[in-house]
């Protein structure tokens, strides 16, 4: 996939990576909406491949396209997770990816001498732009895992020594259950980032206590995607923050809402001028749609996306601060909380709550979890234990999906998944 893209890139074409764990209805809604001239895989998916009409070409065959492509070029049109909805295609030119890896090496201090595990999925920009793609822009190394496992992760770590390596707080949560963690030597790692999401303190510290610093990347595919880093220097004193724009970027907040601008930002979404629009204005900001606050030293604290806020008897609440609570209990694998209607006070939250194997935890002892912790208002008013949480490949739980699973008001509090 690396060498596509550059190749891409070299004769002035672009390069649609496909998320491979979805269906090939997914895939044929994609490809109706990008219409790509060729399509490449591996052996593995070629039965799939076949049945999608696209003709599997050989790159050499489009060696005339173009003699060479340039930084206004566009090169990776990247559907987003569609957590919130219909993925859209962002579209990335060149330039974006060049600034991104320019953001990427003043993030982590890439040095030739580097040594990346790239662990996440390549489909997104998370996996290929935060350290992969830009490593080998600054002359480092890179070892790829096709996929991610935590087994394999600790081993790499300890047997193939990088210094820098990428996780999601899903996959800090499964290095952290594994049972070779307390035992792997990680002293090669100057820096682990993680990012995607509000990552909870219980994992930042979780690392720190092994002695590998965790840094942050905030951004999305619409900014390809660094925009806001924690860098090294300021992991322990800052921890739980996403630090300060990226070396490329400006960043400010409107009514709390994060504005991005720089190069590195999309030139818009595929065919789409209208949700274009919507997020892009005549200045070249782009709305994250995403919440923040900045403290006294001008760091960025991420508060949850906008289109998530609470608004409970008149009052504000975002739900990463009840996540936060709900991942510091030993007895919780993961959890989720979104609004709901209420009668009383307008909206609430609900918590989707998994327990780990053999704990015993009922409604009362969640919500008991919040007492002292947060404002009254902002405690959930209703629990739901699953066995597991609807996610993306990149281990973010897709809210829309569990409000298509809310049990009805007088049902039990506790729903499977996956027999709706």
């Amino acid at each position: 996939m690396l060498a596509l893209l550059l190749a891409a890139a070299r004769l002035g074409a672009i390069l649609v990576p496909l998320n491979w764990r979805l269906t090939a209805a997914e895939h044929a809604a994609i490809l109706r909406d990008c219409a790509p001239r060729v399509l490449y895989c591996d052996a593995a998916f070629a039965a799939q491949a076949r049945g999608l009409g696209i003709p599997l070409g050989d790159w050499s065959s489009k060696a005339d396209a173009r003699a060479a492509g340039c930084d206004e070029d566009d090169l990776l049109l990247v559907y987003t997770s569609g957590t919130t909805g219909t993925p859209k295609g962002a579209v990335l030119q060149q330039r974006a990816l060049l600034y991104n890896g320019y953001n990427a090496a003043h993030a982590h201090d890439l040095r030739q001498d580097d040594h990346v595990l790239s662990a996440l999925p390549m489909f997104h920009v998370g996996g290929l732009n935060n350290q992969t793609l830009p490593a080998l822009q600054a002359g480092a190394s890179v070892t790829l895992h096709a996929r991610f496992e935590a087994g394999a992760w600790l081993h790499d770590v300890a047997a193939q020594r990088p210094t820098l390596s990428l996780l999601v707080p899903a996959t800090m949560a499964a290095v952290i259950a594994h049972a070779e963690w307390r035992t792997t030597d990680l002293s090669s790692l100057r820096l682990l980032m993680t990012g995607s999401m509000v990552v909870p303190l219980a994992l930042i510290d979780a690392f720190h206590a092994r002695g590998v610093p965790v840094g942050q990347i905030y951004g999305s595919t619409e900014t390809a995607p660094i925009a806001i880093v924690l860098q090294r220097e300021a992991a322990r004193r800052k921890a739980g923050s996403t630090g300060r724009p990226a070396m490329h970027c400006e960043v400010k907040l409107v009514d709390g809402e994060i504005w991005v601008r720089g190069p590195n930002v999309m030139r818009g979404y595929w065919n789409d001028a209208a949700a274009s629009a919507a997020v892009l204005d005549d200045a070249g900001w782009f709305r994250t749609g995403d919440l923040a606050r900045r403290d006294e030293d001008g760091d960025y604290w991420i508060l949850g996306r906008s289109r998530e806020l609470i608004i409970s008897g008149g009052e504000n609440v975002y739900p990463a601060e009840l996540e936060n609570v709900l991942a510091d209990c030993p007895l919780i694998a993961e959890s989720a909380v979104i609004g709901i209607a209420d009668a009383k006070w307008g909206e609430a939250a609900c918590a989707f709550v998994v327990r780990k194997p053999g704990a015993e935890m009922d409604e009362t002892a969640v919500l008991g979890l919040f007492k002292d912790r947060l404002a009254r208002y902002k405690h959930p008013r209703r629990v739901v234990f699953a066995d597991s949480l609807p996610k993306n490949a990149l281990g973010k739980v897709q809210k829309h999906e569990l409000k298509k699973l809310l049990p009805s008001p007088a049902g039990l509090s506790t729903i499977r998944l996956g027999d709706k």
